[in-house]
Order: C-alpha cells, then structure tokens, then sequence
C-alpha cells in the first residue's frame, strides 16, 4: 500500500551544512512548501500528504532532519533547532533556489519551524503548527491567565522526556536491538496514548518505526531532548522566547496525552497573525497521517492566494 511504501517517493541527498539530508521532492514547479517531522517521526510520517499536496499545486519538499531517518549524522553533533533550521533553510534557498516558502509542522519540526521564521525574516510566508512546543513566554501566558503549572497527567505522560533528555546514554544502551529500539518507539504510536486510538494500524507502525531500529539514528534522534533538560548546549541560543509575526494556521488534535491542553490558548498568545487555534476532533500528536485530508485541504485554503499567484506566473 501506498501509505507504508518506502519506496512510494522518490530520495533525493544533498550536502548542507557539513550533513547529509535526505529528502522527497514532488510536483516541482509548484509553490514551494516545506514539511517538517517531529519525535518519534521521519518524513515518512508526510506519505499520506505529499501526492494530494503536490496535485494541489504545491512543490512539496519533505526531509529527513539531520540524525533521523535516511538523512546522516552531524559531524559536531548538533541536533538544536538553530542548527536544524539553518540547514532547512539551506536545502529551501541554496539546493533548490526558492527565496520564500510556507511551512507545515508539528512536534519538534515545529520548532525548527518557528526558529526558521525569526531567523530568516521574510523567508516563511505562511506557516501551518499543530500539537507543537509553543514559544517559551511564561510572563505572557500569566498575563493571559493561562497556569504555568502543567496538569498532572501531562507531567506523568513526559517521563519518556526526562529519561530521554537526563539519561540518553543510559536509555539508548538498555535498548541495545533494533527491535528494542523499534519496539520503545511504538510505544508513543500505541499505548501511550499519542494518537488517536486505532489511528495506525500494526503495519503502520512498522513503518514509522523501521529507520528508528539503526542504533546511531535513534541516539542522534533523541539528542534533541537534551537541550532541554540534558547536558546539551546548543550551537546557537534558539528563537523561541519571542512571540511570532508570521501568519499562522494553528491546529490542535486533543487525542493527545503528551502536549498540554494549553496548548491552544498559548498559542493565541505567542502567534498574533494567527488563523485558529481549531480544534480537530479524530486527531492527536500525529495529525498530519490521522486527519490527512483535512489537513491537506486546511493548508492548500490557507495558502490559496499564493498558489493563484504562483500558478499565474
């Protein structure tokens, strides 16, 4: 099926920034749209987006991060936002020669969607976020009356997160098969409750968990928690303790046990040129595969006028 076809899309590589990145490049011509993955996710987690996005008129670009996937390891090891969007700014504006583009992203893409938006000012015309890290504006969320405490079941959901960002070597060592590696990333598919219940089937899994199962990639995939809480220091301080001027869809799936219900009211707050927040009922963290056709319709809605003028031209 075409949904857990590895080989559905064609694999184009460049060189950015001293890495490898792997990634799939439909409808070329189109208006140039960047989807970016998350934890525990590879660009194969866009497989039920790409075609209808690029029919829609879109050139749909969909890497692999650095450290994830088909895409190699960083020499220095890093793995922080900045670094991760300089490299995705590098693939838009130097391998594939586009000045602008819009973004869609949830997870940890989400971030390096927002660090790339401030970063390169001008270069992300419109944004589509969902079930995302929001920007770190504690003073703004409390003017808003939005508690900083987070709610008792999110703090029992995110011990995967504190493992993972205090005792990274420790974990990736008790995980010492590809199919213990598999294996713990299913868990955030399955029953740790991510996803809407039944949203992917035993096949499914297998797919988005399959590259996890190289030891090097699933230890560079969950270096990105260490910035967090871990020893990490990032190559650069990230641009996510502003709030955002990009225009912005903003999507929430609540079949969610690991981001905040707050969410959405946070991110009323941080996006002032926002559209939304809505939200997706039959959706959780993964909403891009859970509710794909809404979401392909939201973002070829919300960027209408840019296609019109791209299709003009």
């Amino acid at each position: 099926m075409a949904d857990t076809d590895p080989n559905a899309f064609g694999i184009q590589r460049a060189e950015l920034r001293g890495t490898e990145i792997a990634y799939v490049h439909e409808g070329v011509g189109g208006y140039p749209l960047l989807l970016l993955h998350g934890w525990p996710e590879t660009k194969r987690i866009w497989w039920r987006n790409i075609a209808p996005l690029a029919a829609a008129g879109f050139e749909v670009i969909v890497p692999d991060l650095a450290g994830f996937g088909d895409s190699g390891l960083d020499p220095e090891g890093h793995y922080d936002p900045a670094a991760q969007a300089r490299r995705m700014h590098a693939l838009v504006s130097e391998a594939l020669g586009h000045e602008r583009c819009s973004v869609s992203a949830g997870d940890f893409g989400g971030v390096v969607a927002q660090d790339l938006s401030l970063r390169f000012a001008g270069s992300i015309e419109r944004m589509l976020l969902f079930n995302t890290i929001p920007p770190l504006l504690k003073d703004d969320y409390e003017q808003a009356g939005i508690p900083s405490e987070l709610p008792r079941e999110t703090r029992q959901a995110a011990d995967y997160y504190v493992r993972q960002a205090r005792e990274a070597d420790a974990l990736a060592a008790e995980l010492d098969s590809a199919e213990e590696r598999r294996r713990y990333v299913a868990g955030m598919y399955g029953h740790r409750f991510w996803a809407t219940p039944g949203a992917f089937s035993p096949d499914d899994v297998a797919f988005m968990t399959e590259p996890f199962g190289d030891a090097e990639r699933f230890r560079a995939s969950i270096a990105i928690y260490e910035y967090g809480l871990g020893p990490r220091v990032p190559s650069e301080p990230p641009r996510f303790f502003e709030r955002n001027p990009t225009p912005t869809l903003i999507l929430y799936g609540p079949d969610d046990h690991v981001i905040p219900r707050s969410f959405p009211q946070r991110m009323e707050v941080a996006f002032p040129e926002r559209v939304g927040p809505f939200v997706v009922e039959g959706a959780g963290h993964f909403l891009q595969w859970e509710r794909a056709q809404l979401h392909n319709q939201a973002l070829r809605y919300f960027c209408v006028d840019h296609l019109g003028r791209w299709q003009a031209s």
